[in-house]
């Protein structure tokens, strides 16, 4: 029991964690904005660490590789075509990765925020297990799914807990959402963003959120952050998801009470969850940041298979 778990489901401790699934023909009926089938993209080798402290590469949607001195990581791992049950449901990738699964480096820490099928693909944990055998760090309630993809160490853990057997000092942080696979196992599972510390440099992986009062506790529990990679996209229409994501917007305010001096933007332009456009986040981020005065290299988006360079203080 806490102020997010009852006792049998996890709840967002601010309100109601997603619309009921009796909104969702609502949602899907609403006018949505055409996407191409396919943009074309050129895939990229990680560069090499170097004398870096880290390297982050954006590989599409929440996935990004993160490489330190201390071990490489990914995040909310999805190389499938499709985001759903069977690889034959869901939403259709309309950019394939920016890096090849065969191209990817040693991957020691995978970190896994919630259950949704475009944030925890089952074939592409498989192929992670039987190639890299590493730990994966989840919230609670996902070990179960997670074991059955062939991960042997798994730390499973409640928002503000630190896991133990992993190379790099990782910590859960709350998020705002919500979790299902089925209609049948909504709220099972606990949802999470990350803090990931390597020497004296933190990195804030936000997974997948709304806008709360959440971010100014992370700041002040686990700041200052070198780097923020915050969700900026599937956010219209406002009444359905104002709940689960953020928009632009919020993700700037979120940006301003994190206090990073970098943001990345993430969580856009692969699958068309929602409503709005496919570059419909990166102009309203353009137009968030001019109302708040942040200049473009406080927050951006990176292109697909870009890396940045996290330097040695």
């Amino acid at each position: 029991m806490s102020d997010h778990f009852d006792g049998t489901r996890f709840v967002n401790p601010i309100g109601t964690a997603g619309q009921p699934f009796s909104q969702v023909p609502r949602m899907l009926s609403e006018r949505r904005s055409r996407w191409p089938r396919h943009v074309e993209l050129v895939a990229q080798t990680p560069p090499p660490l170097g004398d870096a402290a880290a390297v982050v590469t954006f590989i599409g949607h929440s996935t990004f590789l993160i490489q330190t001195t201390a071990g490489n990581l990914l995040t909310d791992p999805m190389f499938s075509d499709r985001a759903g049950p069977f690889g034959l449901l869901g939403p259709r990738r309309v950019r394939q990765p920016a890096v090849r699964f065969d191209e990817l480096p040693p991957i020691g820490t995978v970190l896994l925020g919630h259950n949704h099928y475009d944030h925890c693909d089952l074939p592409t944990l498989r192929k992670l297990a039987r190639r890299f055998d590493p730990v994966v760090v989840t919230p609670l309630g996902n070990a179960r799914l997670v074991r059955s993809a062939g991960f042997r160490r798994i730390e499973e853990l409640d928002w503000w807990e630190q896991a133990t057997i992993v190379a790099l000092t990782t910590t859960l942080t709350p998020a705002r959402h919500f979790s299902a696979r089925t209609p049948f196992d909504r709220n099972r599972a606990l949802w999470a963003g990350f803090v990931v510390r390597f020497g004296d440099r933190r990195i804030y992986f936000a997974g997948d959120t709304a806008y709360a009062g959440f971010f100014r506790d992370v700041r002040q529990r686990h700041g200052p952050f070198d780097l923020a990679l915050l969700p900026i996209g599937a956010y219209e229409p406002r009444w359905f998801m104002r709940a689960v994501h953020m928009n632009p917007a919020e993700a700037v305010q979120a940006h301003i009470d994190l206090g990073a001096p970098e943001t990345i933007g993430m969580h856009f332009g692969t699958f068309q969850l929602t409503a709005e456009g496919i570059d419909d986040p990166i102009r309203d981020l353009e137009e968030a940041r001019r109302a708040n005065g942040i200049p473009a290299s406080r927050f951006r988006v990176m292109d697909f298979g870009e890396s940045m360079r996290v330097r040695v203080r």
